[in-house]
């Protein structure tokens, strides 16, 4: 007969998510493919046999189950720490946040980013690029091959989507019309400048960052990486760009001159980056063995540390508290920036949204 502790499931759930998110955010190694692959895979599964099937496995995940997280932390998200409203995308579907903490599925999209103040939603499935209002009723669909990642930009009166579709870069206003592809791109979200210009950064190849005057279709520049990109972020001013990769993130200027920038060690590496709220100080989740660091690349400056895997950075629209999303203890952990030093933790995270949640967005609507 074979006996179950009372929370082997919960382990063997817990550290399946554990090993997928290291395996999701591993180095690059220098074998080649076909080699690599079958040992990650290999891997994966004794791993997870071991927390799920041996005793010994067991106890290893519980006793790192109880050493992670937030001690005071919320069994829920009751709340959010300021104003506005959160994306959040998951296996489960999309989910809109209000800062009292009420939850609206609004469907089972996959990508998804906000309009301008908040005021609709940008939103992907199957073959369809789809514009919601906050209450999950669809305002137009466009039909288009796996489109991914829509980035939603502009006034109240004149707005612009780009999105990937196909391996093309396309851009769409915001009522659905004038749909037309610009040029290649790299499996990278787009990113608009803040400001009355339409200028976009994407990728255009997986390690070239081209940033185009939407509006006169010209090219403003060109930046080469050395490794693939996986972010573009710009400062809420416009000035800067955020080129994130996970062993060489760099900040660039206007005139396309790298002002900052952050080179993890070979046993380091980094799994986000964001400005600083509304500056141009940068944030990185850094990655050592079995622990993580949140800290300011230029300052030093530590926000924050955790065993595990720490995930994404996301900054609340006033730009006073910080969003780290923890997988490893199923956590989101608020982390006030400004004046007196408060972290909030709420638990239980893919019980509310789902397996995989990640933030989408953060926006001033609320």
């Amino acid at each position: 007969m074979r006996f179950e502790a009372p929370v082997e499931r919960e382990a063997a759930e817990r550290a399946w998510t554990i090993v997928r998110a290291a395996y999701a955010e591993r180095e690059p190694v220098t074998w080649p493919r076909r080699h690599a692959r079958p040992l990650m895979v290999a891997a994966v599964l004794v791993a997870v046999v071991a927390a799920a099937l041996s005793p010994p496995g067991r106890s290893v995940v519980h006793s790192l189950r109880k050493a992670v997280g937030v001690k005071e932390a919320e069994p829920a998200l009751f709340s959010l720490p300021a104003r506005g409203q959160l994306l959040v995308t998951s296996r489960s579907g999309l989910w809109l946040v209000r800062a009292d903490g009420s939850k609206r599925r609004l469907g089972r999209y996959r990508d998804a980013g906000f309009s301008p103040h908040g005021l609709y939603v940008a939103a992907t499935r199957a073959n369809q690029l789809v514009a919601l209002d906050p209450k999950g009723d669809v305002r137009w669909t466009l039909a288009r091959p796996a489109p991914r990642f829509p980035a939603w930009a502009g006034t109240r009166t004149d707005t612009r989507i780009a999105y990937l579709s196909g391996g093309r870069l396309r851009i769409v206003a915001g009522d659905g019309t004038g749909d037309h592809a610009v040029g290649a791109v790299a499996l990278v979200p787009p990113a608009w400048q803040p400001g009355p210009r339409r200028v976009l950064a994407y990728m255009s190849t997986p390690r070239s960052v081209t940033v185009l005057d939407v509006d006169r279709g010209a090219v403003v520049r060109r930046m080469a990486s050395g490794e693939r990109v996986r972010k573009l972020a710009w400062s809420t001013d416009g000035r800067l760009l955020l080129v994130f990769t996970p062993h060489a993130t760099r900040v660039y200027d206007s005139r396309g001159r790298a002002v900052a920038q952050d080179d993890p060690s070979d046993a380091t590496f980094d799994r986000d980056a964001a400005f600083v709220g509304r500056s141009h100080e940068v944030a990185a989740i850094r990655a050592s063995g079995t622990s993580s660091n949140v800290f300011s690349i230029s300052g030093g400056r530590l926000y924050f540390r955790g065993t595990g895997v720490l995930s994404q950075l996301v900054w609340s629209p006033d730009g006073r508290w910080l969003l780290v999303t923890w997988p490893t203890a199923d956590q989101w952990v608020f982390i006030q920036s400004e004046g007196r030093r408060r972290i909030v933790g709420a638990s239980r995270i893919s019980a509310q949204f789902g397996m995989s949640s990640r933030v989408a967005g953060w926006c001033c609507a609320g």
